[in-house]
């Protein structure tokens, strides 16, 4: 049932029911989201009160391990120097800060230093004669052959000078091979100092360079990558600009790999950062002990610190040992209480551990860290909130659909009953009209007949034939009636027998012919074929054809001309009736078939029936157990095929 049928006459009743039903769904629906609502936020308030509860014991953790750090610290710092350090963890380091001079524990993680004693060296004046050869005079080759003398010295810092000269020399001289050769023997020197650099270090970014310049490639990758590996595990004590400048030559003949290792340079920048604040605490500009983070290469990095009149001894910890050594512990004590540690993160936001969330926080009191927690298993911190929610949407979900569906039906009953009372009232005018017609003319000239006015014969037997016709045209109308109501009821008998379907729709044309004659119709029959054999009622199925050609006449005010056509389609006799009429609109053509269903063009039309004429058609050929096709187009025309067993 189409929904505009819902809202014929009387509309306000339906729009009432329709009203009072959606206003029930409506506040069904806003009760069960508020209860929904006011669940979720319980929950939620739990949740939240478990997550303050893991977050006091977080703090308390840290605290606690951070305390623990600095007791060590001031435990160090009170044992001077007998005090025996050990290394920490990866990515950690412990700093131990004099007036001028920085150890690192383990060494190797420092890449330089903030400053370094004063190198001690042999005075520039002792290569003074071997220089003015090689600056002033050019003369290289006596250049080398004194700088050759000196460094047969026994003092290896006079060696070392002479060494990296003559080296020097012998580049300038285009004698390559002797000059790998003096650079050899300078990097045998190790820490000895040349102009405040290792000698080991100068000899072999030396060789470096002549292997460039020789084009020995593969060697140079070799040493150039040897070279890297020592700067970066700080196996040389050098200054900032002179570790920055070697990093950057050798990244040069690298092609810039291997990259500088990030956790390194960031524990190197907190000893910088720590030896400032030990320069502070010696000018009394700040606290002997503290902790703070920093910022640097991308790491953030934990320093803690205590000092004494003569040092300061500090912890410069990286995001590897914080998460490792601190809040890997906290992890197995937050499992007990459903939740973890979702981002540990500085005053800035820059995250130590995990991944921090939002925007910055100020650190927790007493902590140089804000931090994070987040259910450990979000589905099941919201496990019974949704069991509850489907229990509680079942059961809305039940209730609504009872009032919806039981609207519907309710909705669709009354519509129905409506709908079959409006049919019949107006299939009552239609019959009344209907029978109307024929009685008039039957009145009229009995009439005429009975008083004798009619005094031609030829004229009274016009008069008889009419009578005759309009008699039948009566009996058909009330026999269809009658038998239509046989077939609602099923107490319609069908007498099926063997007959040829041609000659039963070439005697029901004929006779339909007669009929409509007068009215300008014409009836054009195609048998095409042999055998159309079917078990058919003769007197139902006539009824069926002869109700489809009566509508085709009626629905065809332009074209009068109306084809039948008879034929085999398979195991089937299949009987159409085809027409150019108005046609049938795809919306209404399945409901053309009910009782009392008149389509929208016999309204505009004006065109008078019962409205019984294709249900009685549709109920015959179930009988027969066969089918009933409609192909229509509005303004073209329709078809019908009535589709039988063949009775072979």
């Amino acid at each position: 049932m189409r929904l505009s049928q819902w809202f014929r006459a009387p509309r306000h009743l339906m729009v009432l029911f329709l009203g009072i039903t959606l206003a029930l769904a409506g506040a069904q629906a806003w009760l069960s989201w508020r209860i929904l609502a006011q669940d979720r936020d319980l929950e939620a308030r739990r949740i939240q009160e478990r997550h303050g509860q893991a977050e006091d014991l977080i703090r308390a953790a840290l605290l606690r391990d951070i305390s623990e750090a600095e007791e060590q610290l001031s435990g160090l710092l009170a044992a001077g120097a007998g005090g025996r350090v050990s290394p920490p963890a990866d990515d950690a380091l412990i700093a131990v800060l004099r007036a001028e001079e920085v150890e690192a524990y383990p060494r190797q993680r420092l890449l330089y230093y903030p400053v370094l004693p004063a190198p001690q060296e042999p005075p520039p004046s002792l290569f003074a004669r071997g220089e003015e050869f090689e600056f002033q005079h050019k003369d290289y080759g006596r250049a080398i052959a004194v700088f050759r003398e000196q460094a047969r010295s026994q003092d290896a810092g006079i060696r070392a000078g002479a060494l990296v000269r003559l080296g020097r020399n012998l580049r300038k001289a285009r004698e390559l091979s002797a000059a790998l050769e003096a650079y050899e023997k300078l990097a045998g020197l190790g820490p000895t100092s040349v102009f405040g650099v290792p000698a080991e270090l100068v000899a072999r970014r030396q060789r470096c360079r002549l292997l460039q310049e020789l084009k020995r490639w593969p060697e140079l990758a070799r040493q150039a990558g040897a070279l890297d590996r020592d700067l970066q595990s700080g196996r040389w004590r050098l200054t900032r600009p002179v570790y920055s400048y070697y990093a950057r030559e050798v990244r040069q003949w690298l092609a810039g790999y291997p990259r500088a290792p990030q956790e390194a340079l960031a524990l190197t920048a907190g000893v910088e950062s720590l030896f400032e604040e030990w320069q502070r605490i010696r000018r009394r500009e700040a606290n002997p002990a503290g902790r703070r983070t920093l910022w640097v290469n991308g790491r953030s990095v934990l320093l803690l610190w205590r000092s004494s009149p003569e040092r300061l001894l500090g912890l410069v910890a990286g995001p590897g040992y914080v998460e490792k050594q601190w809040a890997g512990a906290i992890g197995s004590l937050l499992g007990r209480q459903g939740v973890r540690l979702a981002g540990l993160a500085d005053g800035e936001g820059h995250p130590v551990v995990g991944r921090w969330e939002g925007p910055p926080r100020a650190p927790q009191p007493g902590l140089p860290w804000a931090f994070q927690v987040t259910s450990a298993d979000p589905r099941a911190d919201f496990a019974q909130l949704l069991v509850r929610r489907r229990l509680l949407l079942a059961g809305m979900a039940l209730m609504a659909t009872l009032v919806l569906a039981g609207g519907y039906f309710i909705a669709r009953a009354v519509t129905r009953e409506l709908e079959v009372a409006r049919l019949q009232s107006d299939f009552v005018a239609a019959v009344s009209h209907e029978f109307r017609s024929p009685l008039t003319s039957l009145r009229q000239l009995t009439e005429l007949l009975a008083r004798g006015r009619v005094s031609s014969e030829e004229r009274r037997g016009q008069y008889y034939e009419v009578l005759e016709r309009e008699t039948e045209r009566l009996h058909r109308l009330v026999e269809g009636l009658l038998d239509f109501g046989r077939m609602e009821s099923g107490k319609r008998q069908y007498r099926f027998e063997s007959l040829d379907a041609a000659e039963l729709v070439r005697s029901v044309v004929a006779e339909f012919q007669g009929q409509v004659a007068g009215r300008g119709s014409k009836i054009e029959l195609s048998v095409n074929g042999a055998d159309h054999v079917v078990r058919a009622d003769r007197e139902a199925l006539g009824r069926a054809l002869w109700n489809l050609l009566d509508n085709a006449v009626k629905y065809s005010p332009e074209c009068r001309t109306v084809w039948v056509e008879a034929d085999r389609a398979g195991q089937r006799v299949a009987i159409r009736v085809r027409d150019r009429g108005l046609g049938i609109p795809a919306a209404e053509q399945k409901e053309i078939f009910g009782k009392f269903v008149r389509g929208a063009a016999s309204e505009v039309e004006t065109v008078m029936g019962t409205g019984i004429g294709l249900a009685m058609v549709s109920h015959i050929v179930r009988a027969h157990r066969g089918e009933v096709r409609l192909a229509s187009e509005p303004g073209v025309g329709s078809t019908f095929t009535l589709l039988l067993p063949s009775g072979e």
